[in-house]
């Protein structure tokens, strides 16, 4: 017992007197910048930690790529790459190149064709991020599209081929066709233009009360300098031969004649916007006397200074002079009535409705027609809800009455549609009667209730809204799409002599008869837009 226990002891102290094992040798290769290296580790890291090693002396980019990933725990023969990784974009340009147009001409003889614009190619600029893997380019990833220049299309007028009928015409009929002021006297035959620089932007298009001067607004291009958007111009008279006078006001949203002022013009203004539409209105008001031959400004004075707008001011107010000149209305979103001339402010409305929320970059004004003794007031009202939806989401428009007194307030029409613009006509003289009579017409939507977009009839009445007959197009035929030109509503007119109606149809200029229904074409080259009358 004694012997074995000296043999456990001596194993003991020999055991005791050798070193402790060597710990197992880890070795990692690292491959990065084009070489490889091999690194020995007695204790295990993360890849990570093995990277910051001072040993290892390697600094990551913010894009390069680890593998394994940093996290990772070294084993013995790993091998660890790191990817140095760039990122570059690229850009070039291409043509775009400029499309051909034809478009007819009534300026023009059938057939005979006229470079209207040169065409000119634009220019796109597309942008590209190129990665780079040590070195190697990969795949470009398109990251932007921008057109640097826009493309302007070669325009090539054609005169249109065809004949239209001769047709007589009461007054001086005016209209804007190709972006020019055209007009005819007497005859459709007689039709001729009075601009040739196709830059009217429909804003402002009024013959005088008299017939003989035209106010009109044109587009103003960078290239005239500025940040503006139009220019109101004159021609002192239609009859001869007259060149376009430019006068001071520029950025004019709303300007007409005043009645039974000579030369007298009133506007309203605004300022050029990067947003939609395009501008930003004032509400305010201007009165300005002018020389009618120079368009010299000889007295300017401010009807209204700093108005409240309503609802979507920015989209400007609208106004209409009376008969007699005497009284002027003011239109904006959710509400009509009288401006006070005296003091410069807007009176009470003379009626209320709910703001429609086109849920688009317009708001809808209604158009306002005075009676011809300047007592009352027809228009277009936004109407109820016709189920359980919010009243600015309501489909529903009214034609509505108004005296200027206020004391008369009602809908004479339902669901006539958005574009109804009812007008009254000026008083008829019948041969047959001592008293004048008058009547009343409006567009009346085909579906009520998708109106903006709809097709519409003419519909003539008696000024109660009584006695309602379609006039304009036949039953099968298709409607009027009126509303083209939101800001204006300028769809149809009546004659001085309040016999006929003008108004557009598919583009062109259209004449019918009130008593006999009978519709005369008087353009054929589908760019008729804005139809005005006067004696």
């Amino acid at each position: 017992m004694k012997k074995l226990f000296l043999i456990v002891l001596s194993a003991l102290l020999l055991a005791s007197c050798q070193g402790q094992p060597e710990a197992p040798t880890i070795r990692v290769s690292l491959v990065a910048d084009g070489r490889e290296r091999t690194f020995a580790y007695s204790v295990p890291v993360t890849v990570g930690e093995f990277l910051r090693d001072s040993k290892v002396d390697i600094e990551l980019g913010e894009l390069d790529r680890v593998n394994p990933p940093p996290f990772t725990q070294i084993s013995d023969g790993m091998r660890v790459t790191v990817v140095r990784v760039q990122e570059t974009n690229e850009c070039e340009q291409s043509i775009i190149p400029y499309q051909q147009k034809t478009l007819l001409s009534e300026g023009l003889k059938p057939g005979e064709q006229k470079v209207g614009q040169a065409g000119q190619n634009g220019t796109l600029e597309i942008c590209y991020r190129v990665t780079i893997n040590d070195g190697v380019p990969g795949d470009r990833v398109e990251i932007s599209r921008t057109e640097i220049l826009a493309p302007k299309d070669e325009i090539i007028y054609v005169g249109p081929s065809g004949e239209i009928e001769p047709v007589p015409i009461a007054g001086t009929l005016a209209y804007i066709g190709n972006g020019n002021a055209w007009s005819m006297r007497g005859s459709s035959t007689t039709k001729r233009p009075l601009t040739t620089t196709s830059d009217l932007d429909k804003r402002v298009f009024k013959l005088s009360p008299n017939g003989r001067q035209l106010l009109f607004t044109r587009k103003v291009t960078d290239a005239d300098g500025g940040n503006s958007f139009n220019q109101l111009w004159l021609i002192a008279d239609v009859q001869q031969d007259a060149e376009p006078v430019s006068l001071v006001p520029g950025d004019v949203l709303y300007a007409d004649w005043v009645p039974g002022a000579d030369n007298t013009i009133s506007y309203s203004t605004g300022e050029a916007s990067e947003a939609a539409p395009g501008w930003r209105a004032f509400n305010d008001l201007w009165q300005m006397r002018l020389d009618p031959q120079t368009g010299e400004s000889l007295n300017v004075r401010q009807i209204l200074e700093n108005p409240p707008g309503g609802p979507y001011a920015w989209w400007g107010t609208r106004y209409e002079w009376s008969p007699d000149g005497q009284k002027l209305a003011w239109v904006q979103a959710d509400a009509f009535g009288l401006v006070d001339l005296e003091n410069g402010r807007l009176n009470v409305p003379l009626l209320n409705y709910a703001v429609f929320l086109t849920r688009a970059d317009w708001s809808w004004r209604a158009t306002v027609s005075w009676s011809p003794d300047s007592a009352a007031i027809i228009t277009t009202v936004h109407g109820p809800p016709v189920g359980r939806e919010l009243p600015e989401n309501s489909p529903a428009f009214d034609v509505a009455v108004a005296d200027t007194e206020g004391s008369l307030r009602a809908s004479i029409m339902k669901n006539v549609g958005i574009w109804a613009a009812p007008q009254f006509s000026p008083l008829v003289s019948d041969p047959g009667s001592e008293f004048p009579q008058g009547y009343l017409a409006y567009l009346r939507a085909r579906d009520p209730f998708n109106s903006i977009n709809g097709e519409y009839d003419l519909i003539v009445a008696d000024r109660d809204g009584s006695n309602a007959r379609r006039i304009f197009p036949l039953e099968n035929e298709p409607g009027i799409k009126a509303g083209e030109s939101v800001y204006q509503n300028q769809e149809f007119v009546w004659s001085p002599d309040g016999r006929q109606i003008a108004l557009i149809y598919q583009g062109n200029l259209w004449i019918v008869d009130v008593e006999s229904a009978v519709a005369h074409q008087l353009t054929l080259d589908g760019s008729a837009s804005n139809p005005v009358w006067a004696p």
